[in-house]
């Protein structure tokens, strides 16, 4: 496993860029809501530890993952936001739910990056058990959401380059 031993949520902060001026959406799943809580909860502290005001970061929550595809879609609309975190968590079942859910979500993020100007981090766990979810948002892997907010920043500052 590539994440073993490894937390993935490390960052130089002397390498971010100056984010103090951006505003982000923070798109939260209510599904697997205690690791979707701890996911949106890193994402919001990485982007307050850079600077972000909190008046800057507008939350909204959704049903289940696959409605993060329609909300992200719905902000990039209002064209209000630099980047937008699309968090999510879906765990493998006993159906094949779990595998249109996963497609779904990752297809309708990548053809909203495609065609929109604001872009949208994927920040959807999609794991084998429970387990390994608590461990990427915020357990012995770090936070996954943690690393969506840097990376955020980061694509926020590509949206605001001019070439």
């Amino acid at each position: 496993m590539a994440t073993v031993g490894k937390n993935l949520s490390e960052y130089n902060k002397e390498k971010m860029p100056d984010a103090s001026q951006w505003s982000f959406g923070l798109i939260v799943s209510e599904w697997n809501e205690n690791i979707t809580e701890n996911l949106f909860l890193g994402a919001q502290q990485a982007l307050i530890e850079n600077n972000v005001l909190p008046a800057n970061i507008k939350r909204v929550n959704v049903p289940g993952s696959y409605e993060l595809i329609a909300a992200s879609h719905k902000l990039c609309a209002t064209n209000k936001f630099d980047a937008i975190v699309a968090i999510g968590s879906v765990i493998q079942g006993e159906t094949k739910h779990f595998d249109f859910v996963c497609q779904g979500v990752s297809n309708g993020i990548a053809q909203i990056n495609a065609s929109q100007n604001t872009p949208v981090i994927f920040c959807v766990l999609t794991d084998n058990t429970m387990q390994q979810s608590i461990d990427r948002s915020g357990g012995k892997h770090g936070n996954k959401g943690t690393e969506a907010g840097i990376a955020a920043i980061k694509m926020a500052q590509l949206k605001n380059t001019s070439f």
